[in-house]
């Protein structure tokens, strides 16, 4: 079957490191745009994870140190309580 042109916009910066990575890959663009659209015609869906970006290294350890009471001041049963140990570091 002969290929057909199809045009897209992408942002340039983004077209150019896309190119870069792919080419390092061996690919051109259009090859590696092609194997994203077989890919997501073959799962039926976006063939990668979308979602909220995962926490690097450095956050990842401050929310387990924080599920083990790890750096964690004392709890406070009221505001008062709280602005009088604050204003006592002072």
């Amino acid at each position: 079957m002969a290929a057909v042109s199809t045009n897209i916009k992408i942002d340039p910066t983004l077209k150019q490191e896309s190119q870069a990575l792919f080419e390092s890959l061996g690919l051109s663009l259009s090859t590696a745009v092609n194997m994203f659209l077989r890919q997501a015609v073959r799962e039926q869906a976006i063939p990668f994870r979308i979602g909220m970006p995962i926490p690097n290294t450095e956050t990842m350890k401050a929310i387990e140190d924080a599920r083990n009471g790890i750096g964690l001041s004392r709890g406070f049963s009221s505001v008062s309580e709280l602005m009088e140990d604050h204003d006592a570091d002072d």
